[in-house]
């Protein structure tokens, strides 16, 4: 009797608790629809570097040019966005204003968004010479990789 009730019991709670990746499923399907291209078609990196870093995109198979240009697309808007303090976009995908972006928006001034063509997508290089802004972006960057669940390495790294 006693190992029916443990199981019944545990059985009620596996079913009322959500699922792991609830959260990041969330994420996938609002960033696909904000993105315009696939997670799933699509590799993300979120880089930290000394004087700030990189979000890059890159379409997984050289052919899929419909993701490639929809990357290029969406990341040289991004860049103005970022630029002109707008930060809609992430807001919109993790459902809550990410870390470091308050500080981003203040610091606009200071921080510079350059989008960068690739062979198979873009990147959008995020400089600073501020060490408050610079903070702000490391935040932003670490936010992103850990709710995307990249694999990124959470420190700075070399330039690639």
């Amino acid at each position: 009797m006693k190992l029916a009730t443990l199981l019944f019991l545990s059985a009620l709670a596996f079913a009322q608790a959500p699922p792991k990746d609830a959260h990041h499923a969330a994420v996938d399907d609002r960033g696909d629809h904000a993105m315009g291209f696939s997670h799933e078609k699509t590799t993300h990196h979120f880089l930290l570097y000394k004087d700030g870093g990189a979000i890059q995109v890159t379409a997984n198979d050289p052919r899929d040019t419909d993701s490639r240009d929809e990357i290029q697309m969406h990341l040289g808007h991004i860049a103005m966005m970022f630029t002109a303090g707008n930060f809609e976009i992430p807001m919109l995908v993790h459902d809550q204003v990410p870390p470091g972006v308050p500080t981003m928006k203040k610091l606009k001034g200071e921080i510079k968004y350059t989008y960068e063509k690739l062979d198979l997508g873009g990147r959008v290089r995020i400089v600073t010479r501020n060490p408050d802004a610079l903070a702000a972006i490391h935040e932003f960057l670490k936010f992103q990789i850990t709710d995307h669940q990249t694999g990124d390495p959470l420190s700075v790294t070399p330039m690639r």
